[in-house]
């Protein structure tokens, strides 16, 4: 049944229509399906500031019987002194399931057509999501080991599910979108790693001071709907559908040339040449062409490993790149709105609120990168200018970033686009590029595997900024925003030898 009303569906949206239509409605599709899976790893940050609050400032209810004066509005356990290292876990053990089954990603990714593959994980992430936060108010008023090791267990199969959704939407807008204007059209479609952050940043703003568990279930049920909406209208590649499919590399030259070779070869046999321009059945193009039709286009099917992918030239560079730049990225995410709260003394709602500009930053960012790495062809050289950038106006930010309204919306946005747009930049436009490297011919398997590769290697770092953050806030938020400077500028330093050989190809063009 289910697979009658997945070909219908296929039949009634994809029929006789434009390819440009088709590749429009996957761009769209693939943002909300991604845009679900962000939505669902922003509410924590905007829950933290409520869970431990500063209780000299909240009004004390009469009828509370208070034994404790400094954490009697905190939820248990988080009044205790060990709080942010709670909070560290909520974080922490999500994104290291995350890096940690990069590798089954691919195997999977490759049994399985991308609709079904992000569709699993979309609904069981979904189940695993709600599931979570309906047993998290027992565990904060009645807290036991047994509790935290629900959680702990539930927040890993959280982490392992989200691993379905990156390197398969990633592989299905690289299917569909050729290399010409990639950076500008992935950094605008990037922009929904942003969006999910502003919507789930709204959610646990609306429930937050009230009951903040439905900031956590209401994303779970949208990652439901867009699970459903995943099954029955994504399509892996143009050729399901009858649609032309983008040609990466050279080989629609190749094609246009044997073409016009074969077409000389019939002009001169008509005028009563004897000898024709293709004579010989066994040599190629760059001799005479072969008079059967040159497997030119063919298709390599076979998945490639794990160390072929890392073979492929800057997959390594920007692997590393990625784990500096996403630490960055990943220790706002958990953390700017508490740093927001405690340096600023916002509300928890304000926080999110602001907190949401840096989002908006990234957006902006996002595809001012990819324009300008589409003009100049320099991928490495725009990400490595960006994060240069980047390392100062962090610094400029800790020290000025809260004397005023203004200067705090100016700096979260001017921040949000240095540091996210390197960011965006890798794991979209750079990924799908390495992804279909001249050397893979076409193989669309690579293109998911390089993909996972890339963020996987990514992730830990995702994992590692929270870690860090939590360690070291204690010491002073100064020397959090030193980690953060120090981590771009390693990131930098791993693309030193791709930004060196990018100048060296635009000196080689000048006359």
């Amino acid at each position: 049944m289910f697979l009658l009303l997945h070909d219908f569906s296929k039949f009634m949206l994809f029929n006789d229509r434009g390819d440009q239509m088709y590749r429009g409605f996957i761009l769209l599709l693939t943002f909300l399906f991604y845009t679900a899976y962000h939505l669902s790893r922003k509410p924590i940050s905007i829950v933290k500031s409520e869970l431990h609050r500063n209780c000299s400032l909240v009004i004390r209810p009469a009828y509370l019987n208070i034994t404790d004066n400094d954490t009697w509005c905190d939820w248990a356990p988080f009044g205790n002194i060990f709080w942010q290292s709670l909070f560290t876990s909520f974080s922490i053990d999500f994104l290291v399931a995350e890096a940690v089954a990069v590798r089954n990603t691919c195997l999977q990714r490759e049994s399985l057509p991308v609709n079904k593959h992000s569709d699993t994980g979309l609904l069981l992430f979904s189940m695993s999501f709600s599931l979570h936060f309906f047993w998290v108010p027992g565990f904060l008023f009645f807290p036991n080991e047994h509790g935290l090791l629900l959680h702990l267990t539930l927040q890993v199969m959280n982490g392992l599910m989200q691993t379905t959704g990156w390197p398969a939407v990633v592989a299905c807008v690289g299917n569909w979108f050729g290399k010409g204007k990639r950076g500008f059209i992935m950094g605008v479609w990037n922009s929904h790693t942003s969006v999910g952050n502003i919507l789930g940043s709204l959610i646990a703003g609306v429930f937050v001071s009230s009951e903040w568990g439905m900031s956590f279930i209401v994303p779970g049920l949208i990652i439901a709907a867009a699970g459903i909406l995943c099954f029955f209208f994504l399509v892996e590649k143009p050729e399901d559908v009858n649609c032309s499919s983008p040609h990466h590399h050279l080989i629609t030259r190749n094609v246009v040339l044997y073409d016009r070779l074969q077409r000389q070869s019939s002009i001169i046999q008509e005028n009563g040449e004897t000898e024709p321009l293709l004579q010989n059945g066994n040599r190629s193009i760059n001799g005479a062409v072969s008079t059967e039709t040159p497997n030119i286009i063919q298709e390599h099917s076979e998945a490639i490993s794990f160390y072929g992918a890392l073979c492929i030239p800057g997959v390594v560079e920007f692997s590393l790149c990625l784990m500096f730049a996403k630490l960055v990225s990943y220790t706002f995410l958990y953390w700017l709105p508490l740093y927001i709260s405690n340096v600023a003394h916002f509300q928890a709602k304000e926080a999110g609120d602001m907190s949401t500009l840096f989002d908006v930053g990234g957006i902006l960012g996002g595809i001012m990168a990819g324009l300008v790495s589409d003009f100049t062809g320099g991928r490495a050289s725009t990400c490595c200018v960006m994060l240069i950038a980047a390392a100062p106006m962090l610094f400029v930010y800790n020290y000025i970033g809260q004397k005023s309204l203004g200067i705090t919306i100016g700096m979260l946005l001017l921040c949000g686009g240095l540091v996210n747009g390197p960011y965006a930049l890798i794991t979209t436009a750079v990924s799908a590029d390495l992804g279909t490297h001249e050397s893979l011919r076409g193989n669309s398997r690579a293109l998911s595997t390089v993909t996972a590769i890339i963020d996987g290697t990514g992730s830990i770092g995702a994992a590692l900024g929270p870690l860090l953050a939590g360690l070291i806030s204690p010491t002073g938020w100064n020397n959090v925003f030193y980690m953060l400077i120090s981590a771009d500028i390693l990131a930098c330093l791993f693309l030193t030898r791709l930004v060196f050989k990018e100048i060296k190809g635009w000196c080689g063009r000048i006359p």
